[in-house]
């Protein structure tokens, strides 16, 4: 008897798995084969999807990898004959077994192994006990020092300790006794889709930790505030929240106890402001997503002017494993400021883009070239883009600080959701900055003069520098409008929003200064300040760059080495794409 797991997160199906999986199910019942087929989450490998799952009855695992509808003959014939031969060319390397082996798995415990459709296997898994270990043998009091032992921080960013808040929301009170739990599912950094992968993958980890917590607080409902772009997450939680009610953890009286809490879901237009908790709250209130002024924070006066508390889906999905384990084995990882583990996105010009759950304080270097397995081509790194668009840009000779905290801060960074984007030495800081920028200042809400209008002056700037319009004074510039955006703005979102600024200024301004005074890319990606050539020495003449030139700017015979017309250039780069002979040159 075999056991087939396949893959459908988004990652999965968007590669094909849901095409793999009718096709695994149409041969095994038509050749009657003794073989169970279930649906799972994303185990993190995004970058080997489809992945194929085989068990077989001793417990032994064979994972297939980059599974196509070509390849399900191969399975069939492997579960039909045993024989490991059949599918040998989809099995997953030793090297790339190294990715899970490298991770210790808190919040993503289950991604990949339980199918996230079935409550029955998040039960087997040891799901829900630590929900009535809560609720029928602990105190709240009892459940919020295990997480003040615990140490977990806040993982949306602000990494504010997660107790401190929680004791907050149980020690305020409301007139008509009413407190909300609200879990920010609005998920809104480019790159970013940790939250994402955990609701699709293992939604009752969610629900279970946001239970636990809203006993904790006094709330008797619960809300998901969750985006609207994750169909996928919102199906799947859906289902899971009907059946954990016909299960008898969500309602009245759970598992025969007095406390009674059901959950809803609200689905977000995709304000990224919302990610702030004023603004989440308004728009969960039926108005524009905007923050406002700190007091009364939501533990006082939240949802509706009463007591609410907000975190995000990875600091619920801990919550039960830290009550089954318990807070000191929390705490036993990371460092002595950042506790547990984190999930980092990994994106960008690295080989294995995916996610990637570590222990804080280990390095951002282990986690680009030990879990990620370096960058794509073997190109230096360059830099890494921490904490979204209102992160910032560290160099790879800083690339040896643990992720922490506090180290991240120094370095004018923030450890934000978790998103990791990798640059290779073909990355234009200034232009990345730039596109950092154009994005906050496009989310910006409006409400507050220094981020609605501070963030568009940071950006004509920027486009003037990568227009090499530059001026001596941009830089100066540059700095103080920065500072006065960070020192003023009413919320998160404009006073972190100059940091990609603030450190590509720190870290690379010798790339401004060649874009200002030398009129010049150093890295060769910003159109205005570069011009495509062809050295005749190594033009072959193959006629090839000029086929594909879409401005038909490209002159020469056969046999005789040929050149840009600079006039008609619209400076594509498709002529250096195509190139077998690396004759085009970036000037």
């Amino acid at each position: 008897m075999y056991r087939i797991q396949v893959g459908q997160g988004s990652c999965g199906i968007s590669a094909g798995a849901a095409k793999v999986y009718a096709s695994l199910e149409r041969e095994i019942a038509a050749q009657g084969l003794n073989a169970s087929l279930f649906v799972t989450g994303c185990n993190g490998m995004c970058y080997l999807e489809p992945i194929v799952d085989i068990y077989q009855e001793d417990g032994g695992l064979t994972r297939l990898v980059k599974v196509g509808e070509a390849e399900t003959a191969a399975i069939i014939e492997y579960l039909r004959t045993g024989d490991e031969e059949a599918v040998s060319a989809c099995v997953l390397s030793g090297e790339d077994a190294d990715y899970l082996e490298r991770q210790t798995r808190v919040a993503m415990r289950n991604c990949g192994s339980v199918n996230p459709e079935e409550i029955e296997s998040y039960i087997a898994a040891g799901g829900y006990s630590a929900l009535e270990k809560v609720l029928k043998d602990m105190a709240p009091e009892a459940v919020l020092e295990e997480i003040k032992t615990s140490g977990l921080a806040g993982r949306g960013g602000a990494g504010f300790p997660t107790w401190f808040k929680w004791k907050a929301a149980r020690n305020s009170e409301s007139e008509d006794g009413l407190k909300y739990l609200i879990c920010n599912a609005d998920e809104g950094d480019p790159g970013a889709f940790m939250d994402r992968a955990v609701i699709e993958s293992d939604p009752h980890s969610l629900l279970e930790g946001m239970l636990i917590g809203a006993y904790v607080i006094g709330a008797a409902e619960a809300i998901v505030y969750v985006r609207a772009e994750y169909p996928l997450a919102i199906k799947r939680l859906e289902r899971a929240i009907a059946q954990a009610r016909e299960k008898g953890f969500l309602g009245e009286q759970l598992l025969g106890t007095k406390f009674s809490c059901d959950l809803r879901i609200q689905a977000g237009a995709g304000a990224f402001v919302c990610g702030e908790e004023t603004a989440l709250i308004a728009s969960l209130e039926g108005k524009r997503g905007m923050p406002r002024l700190k007091p009364p924070f939501p533990a006082q006066s939240g949802y509706w002017r009463r007591p609410s508390n907000i975190n995000n889906v990875e600091t619920f999905a801990n919550i039960p494993w830290i009550l089954q384990n318990s807070g000191a084995a929390f705490s036993a990882m990371g460092t002595e400021t950042s506790k547990g583990t984190k999930v980092f996105a990994l994106t960008g010009k690295i080989r294995r883009g995916g996610l990637a759950e570590i222990p804080m304080g280990q390095s951002l270097r282990e986690l680009i070239f030990e879990i990620g397995g370096g960058i794509q081509k073997d190109r230096p790194l360059k830099a890494v883009q921490i904490g979204g668009p209102s992160g910032g840009c560290i160099p790879t000779e800083l690339c040896d600080t643990a992720i922490d905290y506090q180290a991240l801060s120094e370095l004018g960074a923030i450890m934000g959701s978790g998103g990791l984007v990798v640059m290779d030495d073909s990355a234009c800081m200034v232009g990345i900055a730039r596109y950092f920028l154009d994005f906050t200042a496009k989310e910006s809400c409006g409400k507050c003069v220094s981020c609605r209008i501070g963030t568009k002056r940071l950006l004509e700037i920027l486009d003037r520098i990568c227009a090499g319009e530059g001026r001596e004074g941009d830089l100066k510039l540059l700095e103080h409008t920065c500072l006065q955006i960070k020192e003023t703005a009413l919320c998160g979102l404009g006073q972190s929003a100059p940091n990609p600024v603030l450190t590509t200024l720190r870290y690379f301004r010798k790339e401004y200064e060649a874009h200002i005074r030398e009129h010049r890319c150093p890295a060769g990606e910003c159109r205005a300040l570069i011009r495509y050539e062809i050295a005749s020495k190594q033009c072959a003449s193959c006629t090839l760059c000029a086929r594909d030139c879409p401005a038909e700017a490209i002159r020469g015979k056969a046999k005789r080495p040929h050149r840009i017309d600079q006039d008609k250039c619209t400076k594509c780069g498709a002529c250096k794409e195509v190139c077998r002979f690396d004759a085009v040159v970036v000037r």
